[in-house]
């Protein structure tokens, strides 16, 4: 019997590529959704779904914790901030900030694997691209999972892998082409729906990510800014 990993998985190219990682380590994948009021949530949803089915992962949770929405304080989901064009030079902290989104998210994840026994968590979290982001930081999940410990029933070891902490998107690429990944169902725009704007963060650190590995991404953009 296969070794149960909660994937979380947000429809983008890292968590699709750490799904695939951990498919090739032998792992039966669950996958952890979250919808949290962000404004391409529908999009990504539907990112979601189609990775899953392509890479043969049955179970499956969908969670809504759109609550982070009506605390705000992020473009990503408040309507009323809008989200800032790429600038990979920034060293402060963007807008694109969620407060304290990824303790939500393991919180959720933990709770799923104490309840049905699994014993790792892998989110595809990246210090390089976490633009300043304090929950995408390893000293973060160091911190977290010494929580996990603490906080779950005794006899319970649940463990946090974050296999691309330390790469940049090129490496990811890179990783996801030699793993067969289906990167051209992913998302990772901040706010388009048909296809991506190519001018916030996530669109610029992706496409320079493909350009510095020397592939073309395959999924449709607005604009395609040299990033390289």
């Amino acid at each position: 019997m296969k070794e149960l990993a909660i994937v979380l998985m947000s429809g983008g190219m890292d968590s699709t590529v750490c799904a695939s990682w951990a498919l090739k380590q032998g792992y039966e994948v669950c996958a952890l959704h979250v919808h949290y009021g962000q404004k391409t949530e529908e999009r990504e949803g539907r990112a979601f779904r189609e990775i899953c089915q392509e890479l043969g992962v049955i179970t499956t949770l969908d969670i809504d914790i759109s609550h982070l929405a009506a605390i705000g304080g992020s473009s990503l989901t408040d309507a009323s901030i809008a989200v800032s064009k790429a600038d990979l030079q920034n060293m402060d902290i963007p807008t694109s900030y969620v407060p304290f989104r990824n303790a939500n998210l393991l919180s959720i994840a933990v709770s799923w694997a104490e309840a049905i026994g699994a014993k790792t968590i892998i989110i595809g979290a990246v210090e390089e691209d976490g633009s300043g982001y304090p929950d995408c930081r390893k000293v973060f999940f160091d911190a977290f999972e010494s929580m996990i410990q603490l906080g779950t029933k005794p006899g319970t070891h649940i463990t946090i892998q974050t296999p691309l902490i330390d790469l940049d998107k090129a490496q990811i690429v890179k990783n996801g082409i030699a793993l067969n990944a289906p990167l051209r169902l992913t998302w990772s725009c901040y706010s388009g729906s048909d296809k991506a704007c190519g001018i916030c963060d996530s669109c610029a650190l992706r496409l320079r990510g493909f350009a510095k590995a020397g592939y073309e991404d395959p999924i449709e953009y607005e604009q395609r800014p040299d990033y390289a």
